[in-house]
């Protein structure tokens, strides 16, 4: 890849997190309130896929017969590893979750319940779970495939926008929940480390 295929690759996921951290912001929801009502949760979440998509396809373009990565043996197990671990940890990660509330599937079964909230119900507060230890365990998972993916140029560049993206994102996504959630969110986060759990179980969820 030339360094102009790399900076029209990057430019692409410039624009998926510029849309995706709209969509996730007050505005972006009000117009998919507007738009979509009760599916507003299900169409942020099916926009998010396709402009992946196109920016996945952007990047098998500009990357077409990018050279595979000369790997010691060690590096390659590693990431082998990090892509089980990564695997898993998502799994498990989601498992704090409401699937229903997270992919959009709920509101649509029940609309009224979600029409008055400016911040939705849709959107708890997690503090069980994997989320005990760590802040943001779907993006760890994110960061493990991201490096047991990276064998090849193109697969290497992904790893390195999208992780900037996480890194980005995810300190845009903090402002909002101090913002939804106010010195509650403020104490976890100060507890909590945000990716990597070196400081053991550090949060009790309500009912421990």
């Amino acid at each position: 890849m030339s360094v102009l295929d790399h900076l029209l690759y990057g430019l692409a996921w410039l624009s998926f997190g510029l849309g995706h951290s709209w969509l996730a912001a007050a505005s972006g929801k009000a117009w998919l309130r507007r738009w979509a009502r009760a599916g507003a949760r299900l169409a942020y979440n099916l926009i998010a896929l396709v402009h992946l998509l196109v920016v996945w396809g952007i990047g098998q373009a500009l990357g077409a017969g990018a050279a595979a990565l000369t790997l010691p043996l060690w590096l390659h197990w590693g990431q082998t590893a990090a892509l089980l671990g990564g695997l898993l940890l998502g799994i498990a990660a989601l498992r704090s979750y409401d699937l229903g509330l997270f992919a959009g599937t709920r509101q649509l079964r029940a609309p009224a319940a979600f029409a008055d909230s400016p911040n939705g119900p849709d959107e708890p507060l997690v503090t069980s779970g994997l989320h005990r230890y760590v802040r943001h365990p779907l993006y760890s998972a994110a960061f493990l495939l991201l490096f047991g993916l990276a064998r090849d140029e193109l697969s290497l560049a992904t790893s390195l926008w999208a992780a900037a993206y996480f890194l980005l994102g995810t300190w845009f996504e903090e402002q909002k929940l101090l913002r939804d959630y106010g010195a509650g969110y403020g104490a976890y986060r100060r507890r909590v480390p945000a990716f990597i759990p070196w400081r053991g179980r550090a949060w009790n969820a309500p009912g421990d």
